[in-house]
Parts: C-alpha cells; structure tokens; sequence
C-alpha cells in the first residue's frame, strides 16, 4: 500500500515537472514569436516612415529656404518628384556630425558640418530644425526614436604627394566599398593671389583626366610651389551617370582666417567672421578678404555670381568685426573666400551653399547604440545631381524582451 503511494506521488510529481515545462516552453515560444512580430512591424515602420520622409517637402514645401519652423515635415525638392531631396532643407537639420560652435558676437550656437579645416557649414540654432521638433511633426513622439544619416555614394578623397617640382595631387575616387577604375575627372584648381591690391583673389586651371584600375589618378601643377602658395583643388569625378565631388585646401598659415558662418537663411545672408572671435590665437592681426560665388555649369567649370560687397576687412575684437555679404540666389554653388593676414600669409576657405554643393554628409537624430532593438532601411537618393545615400535607424521606446524560460 505505501508502495502504490509512493508511486502515485512519483508519478504526479513527474506529470507536474512536465507540465510546468511545457508551460514555460510554451510560455516562451510565444513571446518569441510576440516579439517577432513586433521586429516585423518596427521594420514595416522604418520603410514606411523612410520614404514619409524622402517622398513629400512637408510643409510649406519650401521651408528649407525660410527661417520658420515647419508644420509638416519632409525632405523632398519641391520641384522635382520620386526620391530628389532639397540641398537646403537637409541644411536645416541640427547636425551631429561635429561639436556646435558657439561665436560671442551674435551671441548664438551654430550647428557644425564641418568637413576638415577650410571647409566649414555652420547654420545658427535659431534656423536648425532639432530632433524633437521633428518627432513632433512625425507623430511618434514617445513612441520611437530614430537616426537618419545622409552620406554622399561617391566618395572622393585629395592627398598632397609632392609639394613641389611639380606639386603633385593625389586623387582617388570610390564607391560603397570599392575604387571606381576609369571614372572621369574633372578639376578645378584655384591659386590664391595677391597681385599687389588691397584685396586677394584667386586664378583659376581647368582640366581633365581618368582614374587607373585603382580609382587614383595624379595630378600634376608645375607653376605652383606647394610649400609657399596657397591653393585650393575642387574635384567633379563621373562613372556611368554617377557623379561625386571632393576638395583640397593648402594655406600657408592657420593663425588668422575668416570663419563664415549662415546669418540669415531667408535672406541668404552670411557672416565673414574673424577666426580669432571664434577659436582665439597667439597672435590675431586684421585680415581682408575677397567673396566670390560659383555654381557648376554642365561642361564642370565655375560660373562666377556677382556679389555686392565681396571684398572687405576684419579684425578682432571689435564691436562688430564681422561683414555680412548676401548670396543672390537659392541655386546651390559655393561661396569661395580668398583671405589674407599680409602679403605672403594667405588663404582661401569654402562653404558650401545647399548641402550638395560639397557632397557633405549629415546625421540626425538620437543615439541608437543602447537600444534593445533597432530596424534600419536605406534609400538612394539625389541632393541636386549628387546621388546620396540615406539610412534610417528606428526604434520603440516603449521596449520588450523575453521572460521566463529555464
């Protein structure tokens, strides 16, 4: 008899234990599929909201080219259609990619795209479209979170190989991962000049040349000495429809330069300012400079657009030791400033006008890396013949995650 009861408890032991298992087996499998489920729909959602974003110019559509916040948002060009982005709309948005500047003379925060020394897009908080703003105008405040970076497909890089005898440039020219062999270059090469006026300016070369099966081509200047000239190089490099740009600046002084940065984006209004307000120095001195606009013609070479009052002078620590110039039109170009601190101490800095014009990259948004899950698409897009491409990170923020199991 204790046998039989003993074994019966045995037995509903064992029946429990096994019960118990599959419950929580059971348990388990189906909050990994719950949560399956919910990936796939974070990920409908990043597609869907990719192209929200890169389909409509939100509203009014051409609040890239205004100072006012806008009630819908979108990155489309208004006057084109399916995946083309307006230059100046991605302009507006508050950059991650560098630190923001702050500058004591309009006493305003700037958002920082700055690709390098002499190549500088600094637009003031004031104009920059922040992150929350757009959560807001997405409808997914609280709900998600997310990160969209906007990267130009061409890369184009510039080494200096040989200062002199004859200055030697290196050009290489790749794609997502690989060299682009036998892609057309074509190159502007601007020498600074002072000519004995008040003012610098710069003389410009034209040419073209094709890259070897390495995608790098060398590029040779016989009448410039790299070691005592100051230069810049602008690149246009082309491969089966695809075209990418890149920049080289050489200076023969980093002490005294001007700092441009966007005063007004309505009014397309910029400020020349002077280095040493910004960044300080050892030893600031006044500086003058020469503006010029240029926008691409369809054979590669620079159009020049009048400015009025391009030329002027700077110094530190005055009441107002900035100029302000204005540029005549929305067409994306770039704004090249030629400077110098005295005679032989010269410069010359670009700033792109419509993100476009210098191929620079752009990151939005928050941090995904401590996120539980994260869904990611990207589109290929063109930003004013620049093909770019734009990857969008989402995430929920209300969070999930498996519980139980053995």
């Amino acid at each position: 008899m204790a046998g039989a009861t003993i074994d019966h408890l045995i037995a509903v032991t064992t029946f429990l234990t096994a019960f118990f298992i599959f419950i929580s087996l059971y348990s388990q499998t189906l909050q990994t599929a719950i949560i399956y489920q919910r990936h796939h729909q974070l990920a409908i959602k990043c597609s869907d909201l990719l192209d929200n974003i890169l389909l409509n110019p939100g509203y009014p559509p051409y609040w890239g080219q205004q100072n006012s916040t806008p009630t819908s948002f979108g990155l489309q060009d208004p006057e084109s259609s399916q995946y083309v982005l307006s230059p100046f709309s991605i302009m507006r948005l508050r950059s991650l990619t560098g630190e923001p500047v702050y500058y004591p003379k309009t006493e305003l925060w700037y958002s920082n795209i700055t690709m390098g020394f002499g190549n500088f897009l600094l637009v003031p908080y004031t104009e920059v479209i922040n992150y929350s703003t757009v959560l807001g105008l997405l409808g997914i405040n609280g709900s998600y979170g997310f990160q969209l970076t906007i990267t130009p497909l061409i890369v184009v890089s510039i080494s200096e190989v040989q200062p002199t005898n004859p200055l030697t440039l290196a050009v290489n020219v790749s794609g997502k991962g690989f060299p682009l062999a036998n892609a057309i270059v074509n190159y502007c090469f601007l020498t600074v000049s002072t000519g004995g006026g008040s003012y610098p300016y710069y003389t410009i070369e034209y040419g073209t040349a094709l890259t070897d099966e390495k995608g790098v081509v060398l590029l040779n200047f016989t009448d410039v000495n790299g070691l005592a000239d100051s230069y810049a190089l602008i690149v246009y490099a082309r491969l089966s429809g695809l075209l990418g740009v890149g920049y080289y600046e050489h200076i023969i002084h980093d002490e005294n330069y001007v700092v441009p940065f966007i005063g007004d984006l309505e009014r397309r209004e910029v400020i020349i300012a002077h280095s040493y307000d910004v960044h300080s120095g050892d030893a600031p001195a006044e500086i003058s400079f020469n503006a010029t606009f240029v926008i691409l013609t369809n054979n590669f070479t620079l159009r020049e657009i009048p400015l009025e009052n391009s030329t002027g002078r700077i110094n530190y620590g005055e009441g107002k030791p900035y100029k302000k110039i204005t540029i005549p039109s929305y067409n994306p170009g770039i704004l090249i400033i030629t400077y110098r601190k005295s005679a032989v101490e010269t410069g010359v800095i670009l700033m792109p006008w419509g993100l476009s014009s210098m191929a620079f990259p752009v990151t939005f948004g928050g941090d995904p890396s401590n996120q539980e899950w994260v869904a990611t698409d990207i589109r290929n897009v063109i930003v004013n013949d620049i093909p770019y491409q734009v990857k969008l990170a989402l995430w929920d923020l209300r969070g999930f995650s498996i519980v139980g199991g053995w």
